[in-house]
């Protein structure tokens, strides 16, 4: 099958977490090739809106999730996956694309065994420190893979080494646009109070919602706080003074980031690289137990060696603990800038502009 040099296409889904990065490699790529970008994602409306807000194509296929306990619904999704395959080959077949682009996730899997099988080369990138089933998946036949930190080779096989690429993980280069001000205004935040911006991720995060409803009296007249608490969660409390939560954030992010002085929240890749690329300090509570494969974890422990964040883990995360970490964190200036200066040095403030670099490389190739 002869490729279109002036097609590529990504796929990523599941969590924000595997989809906003892959749109900041986008909004890098079209700085440099003008051709078509399409995106292959699920049936989830969050990535749908995100992806075409963008001013991307968007397809959606079947999809379906291997969880690692035993349930009835992974033998379901086994055929989401087969009709997953069958819908990618088709699209992969009319558009031919000289790339397909995997940001991770269990819908990137149909899509790459897909290229596969047709002869379109694949890159697959992970952005947590140990690879998720999906990655170990797409890994095998992919022409290049991408990890965004230098430990995550140790979960390599040797051949598979031999083809990763250490990149970081990408960040929208629009965070770095915040204003303060417009983030406390929209905020209602008083004058003096430092912000302390929860970030539960895209789909929550019950232990930190929790967590942060048991500590506000505390909190009262010390420090805001500006909660995102994911979707269906309701905030802790009607907005006053001192807080306000909300599902979802969008363009506000940037002004957000850029008004707060501390960051808690859960431990994936996208609250730990967003944070480095704006200067905020981090205090983790990283997902952990039965249902997680311990990633959160991992990005944890290895922040944590490195002096780059403060982390509470496992029984650790009690009301009394965050409250005496977020203070101490919120009085003690010297602390916050030496982790922002530690992890600032795990990260690649440029991930998003070498990766696309790497696409562009690879779309050249092909029209030579």
């Amino acid at each position: 099958m002869k490729l279109d040099p002036q097609c590529i296409v990504f796929t990523g889904g599941g969590s924000g977490g595997h989809i906003f990065p892959g749109l900041a490699v986008i909004e890098e790529l079209r700085r440099s090739w003008a051709g078509r970008i399409v995106w292959i994602g699920s049936s989830k409306d969050m990535e749908r809106a995100a992806v075409e807000k963008a001013g991307l194509e968007f397809l959606a296929i079947p999809s379906g999730k291997l969880r690692r306990q035993f349930s009835l619904r992974n033998f379901l999704d086994l055929f989401r996956i087969a009709a997953g395959y069958v819908a990618a080959l088709g699209i992969l077949r009319r558009l031919r694309p000289c790339l397909l682009f995997s940001k991770g996730g269990y819908v990137s899997v149909p899509p790459c065994a897909a290229a596969a099988a047709l002869g379109i080369p694949y890159f697959t990138h992970e952005s947590d420190v140990s690879p998720g089933l999906a990655t170990r998946l797409n890994a095998g036949r992919a022409a290049a893979i991408l990890v965004s930190w230098q430990a995550t080779l140790n979960y390599l096989k040797p051949a598979w080494q031999r083809k990763t690429i250490i990149c970081g993980n990408p960040v929208r280069s629009s965070l770095a646009a915040g204003d303060a001000a417009r983030g406390r205004a929209f905020l209602g935040c008083p004058a003096g109070l430092p912000v302390i911006l929860v970030l539960g991720g895209s789909q929550g995060a019950l232990q930190v919602n929790g967590l942060i409803g048991d500590i506000l009296p505390r909190l009262a007249g010390r420090a805001f706080v500006a909660h995102q608490t994911g979707a269906g969660f309701a905030p802790c409390r009607p907005a006053d003074s001192g807080y306000r939560g909300f599902e979802f954030v969008h363009a506000e992010m940037a002004d957000l980031m850029a008004a707060a002085s501390l960051v808690v929240g859960r431990a994936g890749a996208g609250t730990i690289w967003e944070s480095s690329a704006c200067g905020l300090p981090l205090l983790l509570i990283p997902l952990s137990g039965s249902g997680t494969r311990g990633d959160q974890v991992h990005n944890a422990k290895l922040l944590a060696a490195a002096g780059a964040a403060r982390c509470l883990l496992g029984d650790e995360a009690n009301p009394d603990r965050l409250l005496a970490g977020i203070l101490q964190l919120l009085e003690t200036p010297a602390e916050r800038a030496a982790l922002v200066a530690a992890l600032r040095r795990q990260a690649n403030p440029a991930a998003a502009a070498d990766i696309a670099a790497l696409v562009v490389s690879q779309a050249t190739r092909r029209q030579a």
